[in-house]
């Protein structure tokens, strides 16, 4: 199995939480609950861009906090704050930021964040970015938006559905939060849920079948 990296801080901190461990026990080893806001253009006929808001566990936002604090005065000051966001940054970047986008079951490219923002808050790290679309996303069709860590190591929860937003959408769309139930999702995915793929999650990237998504379903162009 080859190494992974999901949220990567510095050495001591990923060794802690996020070492390969063996195939028996791929889980998660860092939390956070999420906000994805999907922001229309003005005339609401496109995706304008997705914004994310990301809440850590205290346990992964402690261990931040230790690894980060060069003055040791328990707390990060502006420059240490930016030092994580560059970091998790650069890290996320070989998965697409956790993002992922269809249209009507074809993969959708979204644009790298310009940046990262962090800070601390009730002592859980918490961490906004912003992306745009690559190319025009029209509101046609089936559109599906996922937050989710291929390597299974970090788990992105929506604790509600209303974490899942868009304003302003059509009224002749529909909007439908897709929370899959592991059960059927691996019976339904038997043949392809191998050995192989425990051994490798990211070699296979079919941890997407578990994630909870926003559904969007509007008449299609033309």
């Amino acid at each position: 199995m080859r190494p992974t990296r999901a949220i990567c801080v510095p050495a001591a901190t990923c060794a802690a939480l996020l070492a390969v461990t063996a195939p028996a026990e791929v889980h998660p080893h860092v939390f956070a609950e999420a906000r994805l806001d999907v922001v229309l253009s003005p005339d609401h006929g496109s995706v304008a861009s997705l914004r994310h808001l990301w809440r850590f566990d205290e346990l992964f936002s402690s261990t931040v906090l230790m690894e980060f604090d060069k003055n040791a005065d328990l707390a990060l000051d502006d420059a240490e704050l930016k030092e994580v966001a560059g970091t998790i940054f650069s890290s996320l970047a070989d998965y697409d930021y956790f993002q992922v986008v269809t249209v009507n079951g074809k993969d959708f490219h979204m644009k790298a964040p310009s940046h990262l923002m962090a800070y601390f808050d009730n002592n859980q790290l918490i961490v906004l970015f912003e992306s745009e679309p690559a190319t025009p996303l029209k509101l046609a069709g089936k559109i599906d938006f996922g937050v989710y860590d291929p390597t299974f190591y970090t788990a992105i929860d929506f604790a509600d559905d209303a974490n899942m937003a868009v304003e302003g959408l059509p009224a002749n769309c529909t909007r439908t939060v897709i929370r899959p139930d592991p059960d059927t999702a691996i019976a339904e995915n038997q043949k392809t849920l191998t050995e192989a793929f425990f051994n490798d999650p990211m070699g296979t990237d079919m941890s997407k079948i578990f994630a909870t998504r926003l559904e969007l379903t509007c008449p299609p162009e033309g």
